[in-house]
């Protein structure tokens, strides 16, 4: 499916994509989403499916965040207080901080009220809020939403699929 431009196709997407990550993520236990033997999020580095699903639930909160506070006329950092656009690695680790007290049953439904959240957003605009204005410099609300949503759950997937194959040869 090519880059949703409308409200439905960007729900649409974004619930296909859940859909089929939370298919994969259902059938990992507890003790598989804590070992250190998944692709990480930095060239050569290594993290836990429960280190993956935080960047998820992070990345999805600072989105809702960010419409939160913008939609009040208050002052947003981006993409996050302390952390600029090329230390993105550095805000990937503190997701995995933030989220490393769940349990991963917890965090699984952590991730599914995030993505609730998001949606009840996407549900709550218009195609124009959602595409017709800039958001954040060039980028609108709906590429936002969707950079931080439906392509990491596609993302994510692909990445757990091939880390089973891996552990399946092992």
């Amino acid at each position: 499916m090519g880059i949703p431009g409308t409200k439905e196709a960007l729900l649409a997407e974004i619930n296909r994509t859940y859909f089929l990550l939370k298919s994969e993520l259902s059938l990992i236990t507890p003790n598989q989403s804590l070992r250190l033997d998944l692709e990480g999020h930095g060239k050569g580095t290594v993290m836990s499916v429960h280190n993956l699903v935080s960047y998820l639930v992070g990345w999805g909160e600072l989105v809702l965040r960010w419409w939160d506070l913008r939609s009040q006329d208050m002052p947003c950092d981006f993409p996050e207080t302390g952390y600029k656009w090329n230390e993105l690695g550095r805000l990937a680790q503190k997701f995995y901080k933030d989220y490393q007290v769940l349990d991963y049953d917890v965090l699984l439904l952590k991730l599914d009220d995030t993505v609730a959240k998001l949606l009840h957003l996407v549900e709550a605009l218009d195609d124009h809020e959602l595409y017709g204005r800039p958001f954040l410099d060039k980028w609108t609300i709906g590429r936002l939403i969707q950079f931080n949503s439906s392509s990491p759950y596609k993302n994510a997937r692909i990445r757990l699929r091939k880390w089973k194959r891996g552990a399946s040869n092992e």
